[in-house]
């Protein structure tokens, strides 16, 4: 489990960026893969799961997650539901110190947020699409809606994949210049003509600095590069292995300081 200082700081939180480690999966999902999306096996994931509800001294029922699609949408959580019947969206928010926000990613950038004072927490899977279309500006947002103030909320971005490993076509690079021509620095030349390296990280955390929040640590990890600790669907395609895991990065609040 990794963490992030600026959260390791708030006494009333808990949180946590897991690795693929430490769990009961086999194969090519060894092992603490938390996707029920993969092919692995149900009770394995369900295993992994209560394994970092343990470590983060959370109940594994109300250890959420919702079914990610790379949307901008985001879900104010008030009670638990069941895997089976999680809702379509890549962020979450609550006040609820009983509930623990849970992402998944194996590339994509997993965020976690937090403002200490309102006791409001958030969870966000940033892939480049989510990123793009502002599901981590939307997180702050709907942490807004709860009590939590911009210029007190903090964020972390956990390992995702870094820029000497996203190589991606002109057409990619494209869609952000139209958005915005400043996007064209997080891109630099690769090795092929008319491909480019992006760097998914820098491009969140100035999007989160552009939101206005208090502070942002990105942890720096690349997931592609360390198979050791990591899922990595780009490492995975490349291979062309039929499947792969899905860790999990996870914050609550405590019930008492």
């Amino acid at each position: 489990m990794l963490t992030a200082k600026p959260l390791e700081a708030l006494t009333h939180i808990r949180h946590g960026f897991f690795t693929r480690e430490g769990g009961v999966s086999k194969g090519i999902y060894a092992s603490l893969n938390c996707g029920y999306g993969s092919q692995d096996d149900k009770g394995a994931v369900k295993e992994n799961r209560a394994r970092i509800a343990q470590s983060l001294s959370v109940a594994p029922e109300k250890l959420l997650t919702v079914y990610q699609v790379h949307s901008p949408k985001v879900i104010r959580v008030t009670s638990a539901w069941s895997h089976l019947d999680a809702p379509q969206a890549d962020a979450m928010v609550t006040a609820e110190p009983d509930i623990t926000l849970g992402v998944l990613a194996a590339d994509c950038a997993p965020v976690l947020f937090a403002d200490a004072s309102a006791r409001v927490i958030g969870a966000a899977h940033a892939g480049w699409k989510g990123a793009f279309t502002g599901v981590l500006e939307a997180t702050v947002e709907a942490m807004t809606g709860l009590g939590a103030a911009r210029e007190r909320i903090v964020a972390a971005i956990g390992p995702c994949i870094s820029r000497d490993a996203y190589e991606v076509g002109a057409e990619f690079r494209d869609r952000f210049l139209e958005a915005d021509r400043a996007n064209d620095k997080w891109f630099t030349p690769s090795a092929r003509d008319g491909h480019f390296m992006f760097d998914l990280p820098a491009y969140a955390a100035s999007r989160l600095g552009a939101a206005g929040i208090a502070a942002v640590a990105t942890l720096g990890n690349c997931t592609y590069a360390d198979e050791r600790r990591f899922f990595s669907y780009r490492r995975t395609t490349h291979r062309g292995e039929p499947d792969y895991g899905r860790q999990m990065s996870a914050i609550a609040l405590r019930a008492t300081v």
